[in-house]
């Protein structure tokens, strides 16, 4: 009997080990890349069906805003059009501060406001799995800023979360939530800036587009307007398969077809930390 358990045990202790070294540092940018983070909701050109896959990467929406024109730039590592001749280093810079290697200083569209709150071995992680894209020669329009670019912060993502605290499952969640910028498109905006001290969570943008128009919903724990009544299962049927509680589909930007492949313990840590969400009418 005691050579079964420990049998059983080794087995056991084997399979983490395999487990952990499965996942490598490109094995995990890959992850937080095409699901999480979602990057490929813009940097992907777009056909009738969705994403151009055979393009991935290379360029993809375009804005024509009053304080800017952009199209989502080429990221694939084309050294003429994409990011191919950038360092390491000059990569972190942008997603950290917003800050082209010419000093340039990009629309917020781009959440780098978000991802401050990276670990070290996550950001590295997202480096390691870009410097896999194979390279696309596209190249996108300039970008026109017609005012001054700043970043835009979200409250809470100012510096690098300790990776000891994501052992809670709320925790991981605000962490997992903040890197998927959830808060970019779900918090109401004025003149351009985001309500994150009033109205975090509430709701109220809308995104024009192929779809129509669509209108994020308020994700805040109210019971009335938010997610305060809807079970687990649904705030994560919303999530992966865009699906509403009374059965609405939803539509896009929201990346549903990206969250679809995130892990089930992923899911459960953000539907931990929106029940947290303060509750906005």
């Amino acid at each position: 009997m005691r050579k079964l358990v420990g049998l059983a045990l080794s087995v056991a202790m084997a399979a983490m080990a395999g487990a952990a070294a499965a996942e490598t540092p490109v094995a995990r940018g890959s992850y937080l890349v095409n699901t999480v983070m979602t990057c490929q909701n813009c940097h992907t050109p777009k056909g009738p069906t969705g994403d151009i896959v055979n393009k991935a990467f290379s360029g993809g929406l375009s804005w024509d805003e009053p304080p800017f024109k952009v199209t989502a730039p080429n990221i694939t590592q084309d050294k003429a059009t994409g990011i191919g001749n950038w360092s390491d280093a000059e990569i972190k810079t942008l997603m950290l501060t917003a800050r082209r290697p010419d000093g340039t200083v990009i629309a917020p569209l781009m959440p780098t406001g978000y991802y401050n709150i990276l670990t070290p071995a996550d950001l590295d992680a997202i480096v390691a799995y870009l410097r896999t894209i194979k390279p696309i020669s596209n190249k996108v329009p300039a970008p026109v800023y017609r005012v001054a670019m700043a970043q835009e912060i979200l409250p809470g993502a100012e510096k690098p979360v300790d990776p000891a605290s994501l052992g809670d499952k709320v925790k991981r969640g605000a962490y997992l939530g903040t890197i998927a910028h959830c808060m970019e498109c779900h918090t109401p905006l004025d003149k351009g800036r985001h309500l994150f001290e009033t109205s975090l969570g509430a709701g109220g943008q809308a995104f024009p587009g192929p779809w129509g128009t669509s209108v994020s919903r308020n994700i805040t724990s109210d019971k009335a307007a938010g997610l305060g009544n809807w079970s687990d299962a649904e705030i994560k049927r919303a999530i992966t398969h865009g699906v509403s509680r009374d059965g609405e589909r939803l539509k896009p930007p929201m990346g549903f077809g990206y969250y679809a492949k995130m892990s089930d313990g992923d899911l459960d840590a953000i539907v931990a930390w929106l029940r947290t969400v303060p509750p906005k009418p």
